[in-house]
């Protein structure tokens, strides 16, 4: 039983050092590849489950909102409408 114990003490730390690491690793990586910097023409405004295999979402691309439907079969575009003007802190 001790030694369980002892194991679990060594073990368990160590594991969260690892995770805690590969997300470090990840995120150097990314930061590298240049992924997730620079701007964006597409952003992802709002999203809505319907059901567990259907959504819906918004997409801001060039001035312009999309509304898609997002399923296992694929995108399908359903409304078009220019973009709404956003305010400084719904960027936050």
């Amino acid at each position: 039983m001790v030694w369980y114990v002892l194991k679990l003490l060594v073990l368990l730390p160590l594991i969260a050092l690892m995770i805690w690491g590969s997300l470090r690793l990840a995120r150097a990586v990314q930061a590298r590849a240049g992924i997730g910097t620079g701007t964006k023409s597409i952003r992802i405004v709002e999203t809505t489950m319907l059901s567990p295999t259907l959504k819906l979402a918004v997409i801001e691309f060039h001035g312009r909102e999309i509304l898609v439907s997002v399923s296992r079969q694929g995108l399908a575009r359903l409304a078009e409408a220019p973009a709404r003007l956003r305010l400084p802190e719904e960027d936050a």
